[in-house]
């Protein structure tokens, strides 16, 4: 047994945190606004864009989830009942799930092997189809930067743009990943953001959506409250969500982002770590960014298992590395296999479904150290005889 629990990714506090949230207790600043949101938002703003011109005129929507912020796209978006949207299928349940919040249906599109992302090509193919049996184009494209790895954006966005479609782009796990340059979730029509306890900033819970200029986002702020209407007494024209960021929330992410760059920082050594001990292995592929073009923040690393050379599954290693105390988890199960979504239109290549049944989620957050990082690569090494 390991001495202490390795965890996949565990909050860290910088210890800033606890100034913000007093600052909002001594001035009575406990619901969802407040000088923490406003600046919280200020501060991802500037993050975010600093250095691209094309961004300028983003705006942060701080809410309370990543879930409420692909909502608030899809609602800002005209999403409604009977419309269809492409989802990337190989992906967490949250990016598809606000579709049918809204009565619309999820359309999956399977990955590309290389970002393990969304099919450029399979997106061109499955919009064409929709639009020969239904007569009608899909809403909106949300893609996904899984664990981390920017997806071909390039390829996305010129697919989106022949159809005319908004592309809500699902950054929950890319804070700081970057491609081509740019800010993942600055490179869509919209852009989500996960601040879950898990992920590499958090606010306990919390979202932001990233919104393509100043009108949206006070229409995302007017449908996150509540969609109040401006008079004296309480009148509503539309349905509105309590989605917003309280300030409390908003505290611990303003303290959260005086360490992102330490945290994107150590996951990124990690990860060289886990690359490197890898290296030549012919059992074990681990997952790197496929090009120059894209800089993960590998907000999980993950590996491949060689299952049919070695007879070794990633549920084997898991449970091996579970008897040590080391957390690990199988990769996203396709949403195009999930019971809840069955009936759903999917466009699929076998990408997702064979990196689901190969691979396996290490340990990356800022907790672990290149030690545990050594011995959890000895395991699995002595797993499939490596």
């Amino acid at each position: 047994m390991s001495h202490k629990k390795i965890h996949l990714c565990l909050a860290h506090m910088s210890g800033n945190e606890q100034r913000f949230i007093d600052e909002a207790f001594a001035d009575n600043w406990v619901v969802p606004l407040g000088p923490n949101v406003d600046a919280f938002e200020d501060e991802l703003k500037k993050y975010l864009t600093e250095g691209n011109p094309d961004a300028a005129n983003k705006e942060i929507a701080a809410v309370s989830a990543g879930t409420a912020a692909i909502h608030l796209a899809l609602v800002l978006l005209g999403v409604g009942k009977g419309d269809e949207v492409i989802c990337q299928s190989f992906t967490f349940a949250a990016s598809a799930n606000p579709v049918t919040y809204q009565g619309a249906v999820p359309v999956f599109v399977d990955s590309e092997s290389a970002s393990w992302n969304m099919s450029p090509e399979l997106l061109d193919h499955a919009i064409a189809d929709r639009v020969a049996k239904t007569g009608r184009k899909p809403k909106a494209i949300i893609v996904v930067h899984l664990y981390g790895m920017p997806a071909m954006m390039d390829e996305i966005c010129a697919v989106a743009a022949k159809w005319e479609i908004p592309v809500i782009e699902d950054a929950a796990e890319a804070l700081g990943s970057v491609y081509k340059g740019k800010k993942c979730s600055t490179l869509g029509t919209y852009g989500i953001l996960s601040f879950n306890g898990n992920k590499m900033i958090t606010t306990s819970g919390g979202g932001a959506l990233v919104c393509p200029d100043m009108e949206s986002k006070k229409r995302c702020v007017f449908f996150s409250t509540q969609a109040r209407e401006p008079f004296p007494y309480y009148q509503h024209e539309h349905i509105g969500f309590n989605y917003r960021m309280s300030n409390i929330c908003a505290g611990i992410g303003r303290g959260q982002m005086t360490i992102l760059e330490e945290h994107i920082a150590h996951h990124r050594k990690l990860a060289a770590l886990y690359q490197e001990l890898f290296a030549g292995s012919d059992n074990i592929m681990f997952h790197s960014d496929p090009t120059t073009d894209s800089q993960s923040n590998y907000w999980l690393n993950t590996i491949l298992i060689n299952t049919n050379k070695t007879g070794v599954t990633p549920e084997d290693i898991r449970l091996h590395l579970q008897s040590l105390n080391v957390e690990t988890r199988p990769l996203w199960k396709p949403m195009h296999l999930q019971p809840v979504y069955a009936n759903a239109p999917a466009y699929v290549n076998g990408v997702s479904e064979l990196l689901f049944t190969q691979g396996l989620c290490l340990p990356s957050g800022p907790w672990v150290t290149p030690d545990d990082v050594k011995m959890i690569v000895s395991e699995i090494k002595k797993c499939v005889n490596d």
